[in-house]
């Protein structure tokens, strides 16, 4: 009986090994190649040679989303099932505290997206979440009928599993404004700006009628570090791939907190991270402008 192109194979790839783990013997391999051929009464073809240039590109690049409106989550999800960013896949928040705060915060703002007509709605982390404790808010963003979705800690995955899992439902507001990716610790910057890139996509998909604007990340740290150094890298590469997306803005005001000496003063940072309500005003002058007059665009146009 003649053997199957399979088992032929599994025994050319255990002699092949010979030349690449000299350590182990050909008998060993050879033998487990006949066990393998053995206990495998149905296998299916080996896999395809692994390609080390397509997996590193699958790595940095995000989830792609086609932006022509009304995808739900799974199809979002299936939309390119290739892409390997982990900065671009959606995380529920763990809640290894016991107290469930996350999840309820989650679920309010669910709750607001039935009773609220937002004009503007804010979503990241909790550099949107401490501007609603501001004047500005009060003063400059309430009147524009606005809604705050920032949760501390949160990265650009929890962010996306917030809004595939009903925090865009049932409103259609004409703004959204986007600030996130500084917790964003464990991954590169362009990891980092592919998770943002992949959450404008998605807001383009649900919200094909909203503009979408982007904050840049802020400079962390009084003197220059790291950490300085990767937000100021994915604010570039932000500013590149934003500029293909038609509907959305990039908004980056982070020179405006670093000296000339490169410190960052705690006037406008009280830890050098969070911003003061000096460091609010600052921001707030020219996301505010533009705000005002992309919703004047809007009113116009109709």
């Amino acid at each position: 009986m003649s053997r199957s192109p399979w088992r032929r194979e599994v025994r050319a790839r255990a002699r092949a090994c010979v030349y690449y783990i000299p350590q182990i013997s050909r008998c060993c391999l050879l033998e487990c190649a006949e066990e393998t051929i053995a206990m495998t009464t149905r296998s299916p073809p080996p896999p395809p040679p692994f390609n080390r240039k397509r997996a590193r590109r699958q790595e940095l690049l995000c989830v792609d989303v086609s932006g022509r409106g009304g995808a739900s989550a799974d199809q979002w999800r299936r939309a390119s099932p290739h892409r390997m960013n982990p900065a671009a896949q959606p995380l529920l928040v763990q809640d290894v505290q016991g107290d469930a705060r996350w999840i309820s915060q989650h679920e309010r703002f669910v709750q607001e997206c039935k009773d609220a007509e937002p004009d503007v709605l804010f979503i990241g982390d909790s550099m949107i979440q401490l501007m609603q404790q501001h004047e500005v808010w009060k003063d400059l963003f309430s009147p524009l009928h606005a809604l705050n979705f920032g949760l501390a800690g949160d990265t650009t995955c929890n962010v996306l599993w917030r809004i595939q899992n009903g925090e865009l439902q049932n409103i259609q507001p004409k703004v959204v404004v986007l600030w996130v990716g500084t917790n964003n610790h464990q991954h590169t910057a362009e990891q980092v700006a592919g998770g943002v890139t992949a959450i404008t996509q998605l807001l383009i998909s649900q919200l094909p009628r909203a503009k979408i604007i982007v904050l840049g990340l802020l400079p962390r740290g009084e003197h220059q570090n790291p950490l300085r150094e990767k937000n100021a890298a994915v604010n570039e590469l932000l500013r590149s791939s934003l500029a293909r997306l038609d509907p959305a803005q990039f908004l980056d005001v982070s020179a405006e907190f670093v000296q000339s000496d490169g410190s960052i003063l705690k006037r406008d940072m009280f830890d050098f991270l969070h911003l003061t309500a000096a460091g609010y005003q600052t921001l707030s002058k020219p996301l505010h402008d533009l705000l005002l007059q992309i919703l004047e665009e809007t009113t116009a146009a109709k």
